[in-house]
């Protein structure tokens, strides 16, 4: 049985070390003056400071239903499970959001709230 790694960009692992780990990484969108962004997508680290030092107005969200659901579905095109690891349930409603959405996915998809975020999870 092939199993999937899903994260998210909380984790900090980038697009590139992704694509090299054979992970797959849900990017989370910013809202920057009012325009959304996604972590290592359209955003890199350095412009986001950038613009949070100039006084940008910024917030933060989850990852979209769809979004999710996409990546999970590509996934599942090479593989026979995924396991999801969001960022922690202590700080956002990901892992919630995700348990949800992993209910229509017959037990092919287990969400795991490991209570970190960032450089830690790389460990």
């Amino acid at each position: 049985m092939k199993v999937a790694v899903v994260t998210d960009s909380n984790s900090g692992i980038s697009q590139k070390e992704a694509k090299e780990l054979g992970i797959f990484i849900v990017p989370m969108p910013f809202l920057i003056d009012d325009e959304e962004y996604f972590e290592d997508i359209n955003l890199t680290q350095e412009e986001f400071y950038k613009k949070l030092i100039s006084g940008a107005e910024v917030s933060t969200s989850q990852p979209s239903a769809n979004s999710l659901a996409e990546i999970w579905e590509n996934a599942l095109k090479q593989y026979d499970e995924i396991v999801h690891i969001p960022m922690s349930g202590g700080l956002s409603a990901s892992v919630e959001t995700a348990k949800h959405i992993a209910e229509q996915y017959d037990g092919k998809v287990q969400v795991v709230d490991n209570r970190r975020i960032s450089v830690p999870q790389k460990i």
